[in-house]
């Protein structure tokens, strides 16, 4: 069996372990003063490269998720975690249709937790770089989205 491995710097290692055990539905295999470890089945690994977006790099991680009753689960644990979560319904994004979910960790690391339910033959807007009206943010509620693979901020 291979899994992907992500590792991810943190300066609060309790708060992160309480988001990601809010985000996978389960705590970690591992625990140390200075470590967390989680050995996931579930999710699979899917990875993407495009030409899109701004600095070549690590843009953000994600996970895909089957059922649009399932991603609103995710979002309901993470929201009980405090976090701020951005929605986007029925967008398309990456040449798919999908209903997705932007959060970001305690570090500031990027997520994007999406249901997709259709294939699409445009990749989707291009990001706009600006920032969000600070009246569109509040801490637990959803935002326009900047565009593709782009949260609002």
């Amino acid at each position: 069996m291979k899994r992907l491995h992500i590792h991810l710097k943190t300066n609060d290692l309790n708060r992160s372990i309480a988001f990601y055990s809010a985000m996978f539905g389960e705590g970690p295999a591992r625990v140390e003063k200075d470590y967390a470890k989680w050995l996931l089945d579930d999710p699979r690994a899917h990875i993407s490269v495009s030409t899109h977006g701004g600095t070549p790099g690590f843009d953000h991680a994600g996970v895909s998720i089957e059922t649009k009753d399932a991603l609103d689960e995710t979002a309901g644990r993470l929201r009980a975690e405090g976090a701020a979560l951005f929605a986007e319904e029925e967008t398309t994004c990456c040449y798919a249709q999908s209903n997705k979910y932007w959060v970001e960790d305690p570090q500031g690391a990027r997520w994007e937790l999406f249901q997709t339910f259709a294939d699409s033959e445009t990749y989707g807007a291009e990001p706009d770089r600006t920032l969000a009206p600070a009246a569109a943010q509040s801490a637990n509620e959803t935002a326009t989205p900047a565009a593709c693979c782009e949260p609002a901020r």
